[in-house]
């Protein structure tokens, strides 16, 4: 998750151009989807990102990034959506968190959310994130969709790791406690 140093995923017309994104970003992403092979989304997301890494534009761009993303197996989590045309993508209308859990416990690497602000508070809240990894960016919006908006109890959390960007990204880990 891409936030604002105060707090927000996204602007107040659901912009993203302010993420904070260069050579040393894509170097990460690229390594951090190694380790995965499954990769969550919610509908917005999903549409956002279909439209964009299968394109020549994103291919000529991203090349590394654009090759992952292509190749990963992808799931849409979503009532609205009729069908999920992006390669290697499966869509799920129900049981999300029922789904999330089998998942988990199938052999095979990482599963990862990208985006999906309102799926990630939802498997949050049903006890099904093993670790949050939030990059603020040094940009503060002033108004937009808050990050964990939603959540209405405290969820106490044990820092796992710290990384500076060059950029003045910051990266923190965390993986959630039991309360």
């Amino acid at each position: 998750m891409l936030i604002s140093l105060d707090g927000f995923f996204e602007g107040p017309e659901r912009e993203i151009d302010w993420h904070n994104v260069d050579d040393e970003f894509n170097n990460y992403a690229v390594d951090f989807l190694e380790r995965v092979d499954t990769l969550m989304f919610g509908r917005v997301t999903y549409e956002l990102m279909a439209s964009y890494w299968p394109t020549e534009t994103a291919v000529t761009k991203d090349p590394d990034v654009a090759a992952k993303m292509n190749s990963l197996t992808k799931i849409v989590f979503s009532k609205q959506l009729k069908n999920a045309e992006w390669n290697n993508t499966t869509l799920i209308k129900e049981d999300i968190a029922e789904n999330v859990d089998r998942m988990k416990h199938s052999t095979g690497k990482d599963i990862a959310i990208f985006g999906s602000s309102d799926l990630a508070l939802a498997l949050m809240s049903s006890g099904l994130i093993d670790e949050l990894n939030i990059i603020i960016n040094p940009v503060i919006l002033g108004r937009g969709k808050t990050l964990f908006r939603g959540i209405n109890r405290r969820l106490n959390l044990e820092l796992l790791k710290t990384r500076i960007f060059r950029s003045g990204n910051v990266l923190l880990s965390y993986a959630p406690l039991t309360n």
